[in-house]
């Protein structure tokens, strides 16, 4: 057996990485027999991202994905990333649900399960670790790498000796910001050989530019596998090229033995594959050598960006990369990795807006009083204080936080019967829908048209693949003026007009390009699914389409009356003001689900009662108290969604409320959502 192994995150990972997980089954199965022959320690294949992937976006059974896969991988194991208690979904699940997750995962063609947790507390790894024991595959516990003054190597070495404790069979760090420099590698490895004589892999992301030589440095420290990417999908935020890394070791002890004319086939393979994706790729394609100042992960950095562009602060980016440092300190230094990496950046947004600590989002204050884990580091005692008494809790979780979740998967069996609307039901369906209960429904629905099929698109500016390449491929926008009053008025390349009042009104009749009045998805997403029947009639005011952005749903409804043709499919991901419906018989009033410019925000409702703005930019989730409710200065009444957390709006005055928007609704910052009167 060679010196050094590689593990090719090509099929998981990797795409991940460049494009937003959208890589198909039908795209890695023509390639199987190759990467079969390679001599792999394992291909990572499932979990992370994909499984959400697969449902949300590519109307694919994740499952079936994994059998197939097996089948056309009868020499290599399969490899999936697992995140403990959380699944493969964004809560902590009863063990109940974890023990059979895991059996299903390996019964159908898991042979290694890499286990991680965001906090690195060894207690979520338990009914992991235990439900894959008895299925007798490859348990690999996973180190989360974070640069902080709490993670020392001692630190981390000691960690990895309680995960050998717990039943692991090979330890990996994960090193998902590529912050591990190549000489603490070295230290790192040498340090956990002293305590454990596991198998170390390491995992380092390409980001900063040092994973290639921290790779190199790891296996001359002892490091038995090293996790690569074939190189037509390696660097940027992926991996190290599986290629580079064999010819570097080649002919050294840590010679992996891999033939590389083999490998350039499947790069080859990859190369072209990587074209039916242009759509979904990231513009990051160096290295992002900010991260070595901030220690902030280059997908969260731009995640960041984004959310402060959204909330009209872009500005602010160098205060909130500061404040970063700050938050993840007080909440006991947590590794920036999903979901804490989210957690602690929107936190941090919102102290740059609103003052440190004065607003706390919901998954903070979960953060704060244990209920993800035990965090490395103490916190800031204040902190959770007020954390504490936001939750009305007494004191921080210090127990197991899992043990305060019942028995629930009989409940989620029934729940997925009624969604199916089947007396029979799938294991692997009910855990389908435990993992994503908001998409799967839709998904089950889809599921029998079959998965998406990508295509190459062209290289040339005009239309995407499939459609007229008609114009300059750019929408054309015009200001007008109908009788005193402006109206914007978008032209799309396929010739479809859009026509909406600068106050966010309907343009008079007349006002179109004509041939049908179209209806423009409000920001980009992914079309979800129809609301109506194609060609139904429908009033104005009728939510037509739901449209998927930043894992949220947006209802988009038509301002006319008329027959509806749509114009996209579900799945299609559309760009924002891009037109996804028709309206026909109109009467020549464009329908327009766009937001009302910035020059004329809502105005607050005529009323001598206190309005309640939103503070930040985000989706309306749900009331906190009922319509006409009499409610107290200080009484949560609405939970707002922004930046993926979720956030309390208070009342400011004593009164009955009256809710102005419905849940559901995308708001602007500052937009009047309620009136106490």
């Amino acid at each position: 057996m060679p010196k050094v192994q590689l593990t090719d995150l090509v099929l998981r990972d990797a795409h991940q990485s460049l494009f937003a997980t959208r890589m198909v089954t039908a795209d890695m199965l023509p390639i199987a027999e190759k990467l079969d022959k390679v001599g792999y320690f394992a291909l990572e294949a499932w979990g992370g991202a994909t499984f959400d992937s697969c449902i949300r976006f590519l109307n694919e059974d994740p499952w079936e994905r994994l059998k197939k896969l097996k089948k056309a991988l009868p020499n290599t194991r399969i490899m999936m990333l697992l995140r403990g208690q959380n699944l493969l979904g964004y809560r902590h699940y009863a063990d109940d649900v974890v023990a059979k997750f895991v059996e299903y995962a390996a019964r159908d063609g898991v042979d290694i399960f890499r286990i991680f947790d965001a906090v690195n507390d060894p207690r979520n790894f338990q009914a992991a670790t235990a439900a894959a024991k008895k299925t007798g595959k490859h348990i690999q516990a996973a180190i989360s790498y974070a640069v902080t003054p709490f993670h020392t190597i001692e630190k981390y070495a000691e960690l990895a000796k309680r995960y050998a404790g717990i039943g692991a069979d090979s330890i990996a760090i994960k090193d998902m910001s590529g912050l591990l420099k190549p000489y603490e590698a070295y230290d790192l490895v040498k340090a956990i050989k002293k305590v454990t004589d596991l198998p170390i892999e390491i995992h380092s992301h390409a980001t900063t530019g040092m994973s290639v030589a921290t790779l190199t440095k790891a296996a001359e420290a002892g490091a038995e596998i090293l996790d690569t990417v074939i190189s037509s999908l390696a660097m940027g935020t992926s991996h190290s090229p599986t290629e580079t890394i064999v010819e570097i070791l080649k002919g050294t002890e840590y010679d992996t033995g891999l033939d590389t004319a083999l490998l350039l086939e499947i790069a080859a393979y990859f190369r072209e594959t990587r074209k039916n994706y242009k759509k979904f790729e990231s513009s990051f394609l160096g290295a992002d050598t900010r991260i070595l100042a901030s220690q902030v992960p280059g997908g969260m950095l731009s995640n960041l960006e984004s959310q402060l562009k959204e909330q009209g602060a872009s500005s602010k980016i160098d205060e909130v990369l500061k404040e970063i440092a700050v938050v993840q300190k007080d909440s006991g230094y947590p590794p920036l990795v999903t979901p804490t990496s989210q957690i602690v950046g929107t936190q941090a947004v919102f102290n740059v807006l609103f003052g440190r600590y004065n607003r706390l989002s919901g998954e903070f204050q979960d953060l704060m009083a244990g209920k993800y884990g035990a965090c490395p580091a103490p916190k800031n005692p204040e902190v959770v204080k007020k954390a504490l008494e936001g939750l009305k809790m007494e004191k921080e979780i210090t127990h197991r936080p899992a043990d305060d979740i019942p028995p629930e998967y009989a409940k989620l069996e029934e729940e997925a019967k009624g969604v199916l609307g089947t007396s029979q039901v799938s294991v692997e369906d009910v855990l389908t829908y435990a993992m994503f209960p908001k998409v799967a429904p839709n998904f089950f629905k889809k599921r029998g048209e079959g998965p998406v099929v990508f295509k190459p698109e062209p290289d040339a500016p005009g239309a995407p693949a499939g459609k007229s390449a008609a114009g300059s491929g750019q929408a054309e926008k015009y200001n007008v003026n109908v009788n005193g009053t402006n109206y914007a008025v978008v032209v799309s390349p396929a010739g479809t007009v859009a026509v909406a009042a600068a106050g966010g009104g309907a343009a008079p009749a007349g006002a179109s390009g004509g041939g049908g009045l179209a209806v423009p998805a409000p920001v980009a997403g992914t079309i979800l699914r129809y609301a109506v029947a194609e060609g139904a009639e429908v009033a104005s005011g009728t939510t037509v389409i739901i449209i998927e952005s930043m894992k949220m749903e947006l209802e988009i409804k038509s301002t006319a009356a008329g027959k509806i043709h749509f114009l996209v499919p579900p799945g299609t991901q559309v760009a924002a003001q891009q037109p996804v419906a028709e309206i026909a018989g109109a009467g020549g009033v464009a329908v327009s689900a766009a937001p009302a410019p910035e020059a004329a925000p809502a105005a607050a409702p005529p009323s001598s009662g206190a309005v309640i703005p939103a503070p930040v930019a985000g989706t309306i989730l749900r009331y906190a108290v009922g319509e006409g409710q009499r409610v107290a200065s200080g009484d949560t009444i609405v939970i707002i969604e922004s930046m993926k957390m979720e956030l309390e709006i208070k009342s400011t005055a004593a009164g009955n409320v009256r809710f102005l928007v419905s849940p559901g609704t995308q708001v602007a910052s500052q937009q009047p959502i309620a009136e106490i009167g």
